[in-house]
Order: structure tokens, then sequence, then C-alpha cells
């Protein structure tokens, strides 16, 4: 007797039919954990081999990228190397480090889903599945490299470690999952169960799905007119204090590399100093230090700021002045671009001749814009928390907007600047309409032709045009059906050749050349006792209509 196999369990089973995803999806967090380490350590590595004065060896270089890798993901460092002994934290994270890790993470959230495109590929794998697997495999690369720069001189707070490592991993692998099922609504629709039922119908209403995605569409175009002009605000002071900012660029470090090296990091920290010159503009401002602000009525910088070219271009100390108060215009320009992104969602037009299709009234209207600010100052909070953190202790303990307050500013200026220009846009978009079409009727195709309404009347020119068009159509049928019956019978066999060419001949077996006649089939039960008439053009001899023989062999017979 043979030992028969005990079959699985159904977690075995279930183990067993999932193990190709999830180990394909801790394998995509762990490459993503690499390809970022990677990089970071050529970086560093061939800053290090290039620098005339290097104060470590290869070891020390790759405890910095890690250092900095998990700086890219928010984590607070310790730095311990300091004159006074005391360790000082430095939790200022460049936004364009943390660009880096967010990208890789969403494709691998992509590539874990492993999503056909074509309609009979293989199902995807389960979101939980990819997205767990990812997060796994990123987080066991992240925990390695934290215990190994542990002992460096930059070391990582274990605290905030244990807080933005996994938050970065799974808002990047879940915006990568999400992407790859075709970016669904109903996540987003279930964190509006939170919100109180009379709360949710006020606000949301019936369309919750489509005031939902203007709403988000409309705040990232204003978040993004802000911190654009931000960069403007900052490339312009830069400009402005360009004597200052090449001098200190000069005073930090004399070799090419140790400039390339600052160079990489301003570049790095550009899009944080683009958020705090938006704060600036919102009024709120930031402060170089503890007690120190900065924003458009008065500048206060610390006194003993270190030399660097980015905050060279802060203002100068004393009250502001009007040149100061021209940085309003990115708020206002930003509120504007929200309006106008509503109005253009609250009513549609497909054409110059077509009615315009409202889906929205001025009410609505008024709500999406609402929504819009509330969306725009959660993006502004989010953005000011990361762009800003301590340098060190006592007065270098905070650096950056108040995020407690950036948001709020935002939310008011979208406010209040969306809300008349997404009603004026609105009325703009309805000009010349007549009675403008609701979201409820059907819309007309592209032509602009829509369908009749059942009992009205037509248009008497245009239906005396398409009878005379029909009826000259079906003369001008009835005449060529007239000249196809009068040609004779006899000249309708010239039209075609008595023989094929000599290329086209086929050579028949001899017992079924055209000199022969053909066997003549049985005649079967069922043809027998059917009585079928004959065709009326021919007899039994075979002969036509006409009474003439038909043509020779070969030669079709004629309609």
């Amino acid at each position: 007797m043979t030992a028969r196999r005990p079959s699985l369990t159904p977690l075995s089973a279930r183990l067993r039919d999932r193990s190709p995803g999830l180990s394909a999806s801790l394998l995509n967090g762990v490459v993503a954990a690499g390809l970022g380490l990677g990089a970071l350590a050529v970086l560093v590595l061939g800053l290090w081999i290039s620098s005339p004065y290097p104060d470590s060896g290869p070891s020390g270089a790759l405890h910095i990228a890690a250092a900095l890798w998990l700086l890219a993901h928010g984590v607070e460092l310790v730095r311990t190397d300091t004159l006074s002994g005391v360790p000082l934290p430095v939790g200022v994270t460049p936004l364009l480090l943390l660009a880096l890790p967010a990208w890789l993470l969403y494709r691998a959230g992509r590539y874990a889903t492993d999503a056909s495109g074509e309609p009979g590929g293989p199902p995807p794998v389960p979101v939980r599945t990819a997205w767990l697997g990812v997060i796994l495999g990123y987080l066991a690369v992240g925990g390695a490299a934290a215990l190994y720069c542990s002992g460096g001189e930059l070391r990582p707070s274990w605290g905030w470690l244990a807080t933005s490592l996994p938050l970065v991993a799974a808002a990047g692998a879940g915006a990568g999952v999400w992407s790859a099922h075709g970016c669904p609504s109903e996540p987003l629709l279930v964190v509006l169960k939170a919100v109180p039922g009379p709360v949710r119908r006020l606000v949301f209403g019936a369309d919750a799905r489509s005031r939902l995605d203007t709403a988000v569409r409309a705040a990232g175009a204003s978040a993004a007119a802000l911190v654009g002009g931000g960069a403007l605000l900052v490339a312009a002071s830069t400009v402005w204090h360009g004597d200052v900012a090449r001098a200190s660029f000069l005073q930090l470090t004399e070799g090419w590399t140790g400039r390339f090296a600052v160079l990489l990091l301003g570049m790095a920290l550009v899009p944080n100093a683009s958020v705090w010159a938006a704060s600036y503009a919102l009024g709120p401002g930031f402060v170089l230090g503890t007690g120190h602000p900065v924003h458009p009525l008065a500048s206060d910088p610390a006194p003993l700021l270190p030399p660097f070219p980015l905050l060279a271009a802060v203002p100068d100390a004393g009250p502001g002045t009007r040149l100061n108060w021209a940085a309003a215009l990115v708020p206002v320009a930003a509120g504007m671009v929200a309006g106008w992104f509503v109005a253009r969602a609250a009513v549609r037009r497909r054409g110059r001749g077509e009615p315009p299709r409202v889906r929205w009234s001025a009410a609505r209207t008024t709500g999406v814009t609402l929504l819009t600010a509330v969306v725009c100052a959660l993006l502004m909070a989010l953005l000011a928390a990361l762009s800003g953190g301590p340098l060190g202790v006592g007065a270098l303990a905070r650096f950056g907007p108040l995020w407690w307050r950036t948001g709020p500013a935002a939310g008011a200026w979208t406010a209040l600047l969306g809300l008349p220009t997404a009603l004026v846009v609105r009325a703009w978009r309805l000009r010349g309409a007549g009675t403008p079409r609701s979201a409820d009727e059907p819309e007309q195709p592209a032509g602009g032709r829509g369908p009749r309404e059942p009992g009205k009347p037509k248009d008497p020119a245009k239906a005396d045009g398409r009878t005379r068009r029909a009826e000259e159509k079906a003369k001008r049928a009835e005449d060529r059906a007239r000249r196809e019956d009068g040609l004779p019978e006899e000249d309708a066999y010239d039209i075609l050749p008595a023989e094929p060419p000599a290329e086209l001949r086929i050579d028949l077996p001899a017992g079924l050349r055209p000199e022969q006649p053909l066997p003549e089939a049985p005649a079967t039960e069922g043809a027998k006792t059917a009585g079928a008439p004959e065709p009326a053009g021919t007899t039994e001899a075979g002969q036509s209509r006409a009474g003439q023989p038909p043509g020779p062999p070969g030669t079709p017979e004629a309609p």
C-alpha cells in the first residue's frame, strides 16, 4: 500500500495560493528601500572620494548615507559630535529627498499589484496582500539601516523612527496600489462615513463623489499655486540679496567638492523654502528660532544664524514695507485658481453653439468652494509640518512655518477669494445660453442635434428639402434599374469572356471535363415528395424564358 499524502488545511491552502503575491510584494518593498539607500550611498561615497580632506573612512560615509535616508522619511536625527557634548536634534527634512522614497514606494505598490491591462489577463494581487507585503519588506530594510547608523555621529530618534517611517511607507505603497486598481473612489468615500449624517448631506449631498473630486482637484491647484508663488518669492529675494548669498556660499567651504555638496543641499531645501515663502505670503510667516517670527508686517530673525544661501534671502530685520506686502498677490492668485476650477466643474460647456450643462446651482457651488477651502487648509498644514523642524536646542528648537497657523490662513484666503470667483465665473459661463440644460437632461450628440420631442412639429423647410432629396434618389435608382432591365441577354453574355485566360484555367479530371456531361445526383426521397415547382424562367429541357438554350459550358447564365 502506498502512503497517501494528507490534504492541506484551508489555511495552508490559502497561504499556498497567496504566497506568490506576498513574496513578490515583499521583494518589491525590499528593492524599493535598497534603491533609495543605494542612490544616497553612491552620492555620499562620491563626495567622500573627491574630498581632499576626508574626516573618516568609507564606513563613516555609509553611516551618513543611512542617516540621510532615514531623514528623508521624516525621522529626526540626533547629532552627538557637538562642542558642548550635548546631543542636538536635526529635524528639518529636505522635501526633495522625501520625493525619492515616495516615488519608489509608489512604483513598488504598482508593481506588487501586478494588474494586467488585457481583458482576459490574470487577476491582480489582492489589495491587502500587495500593500502589506511592500510595507513589511520596506520596513525590514529600514530597521536594518537604523540599527547600522545607530552607532554613528548621526543617530535616529527611535520615537520618530517608529512613527514616520511606517507612515511614509504606508502612504506611498497605498498610493501605488490604489493607482494600479484604477483609482477607485470607494476608499475615499469610506472616510465620509465618519462625518455626521446631517453634515454629510448638507456638504456633499447626493453626488458626494463628484463634489469631493472637484474639491480635491481645486485644492491641489490652489496649493500648487501657493508653493509656486513661494518659489518665485524665494528667487526674487535671493536675487535682491545676491551679494549676501554669494558671500555665505563662499564662506562655508573652500574646495569645489564642499561647494558642490552645499549646492546639492541648497537644491534639496528649495521646496522647503518655497513652502516657507508661501506661509510668509499667507500672513503667518515662519520662525527662525524660538521667539523670532518673520512675516510681512515685521521681520525679526535670530541674530546668530549660520551662513547659508537660502537664509540670506530672509527679509531684513524691521517693519515690513509695501514691497513686503506685495507678497499677498500669491494667495490672491491661488484663491482665484481654486474658484475657477470649481466654476468649471459646476457648468460644463462642450462648444460655443451648444447650451451649457449645469451640474450645480449657486448654493451647491458655494458648498463645494468651502469644501475646497477645507482641503486646501489640510494640504498646506501638512506641507508646513513637513518643511520645518528643529536644528538644535534653545533658540534653534524651531525653524519653519507653524502648521496650525499656515493651514487656517490658507483656508481663509481660499474661501475669501475663491467663493466670489467661482460664482462670477459660473455666471460668465452661463452667458448668452438662453435656457441652460440641467444635469438631469440627456446630453446632445456631437453634431448638436438632439432628439426631437414627441408631438413637436418639424421645420417645414427642412422637411420639404429632405422629401425632395429622397424623391430624387428614388428616381435615380428607378432609372438605373430600367437600364439594367433593358439590356438583352445576348449582350449580357458578350460582356463576359467566353473562356477564362490561360493562366486561370484549371485542368479537371477526365471524368469531369466540360465536354462530358456531369453525372446527375440521384433524387432523394424528400425531393420527390416535396413537389416543389421549378423556376418560372426555365422549362424541363433547361431552356431560358426567351426560348433560347443556355450558354456554352463554362459560361455563367444571365441574371
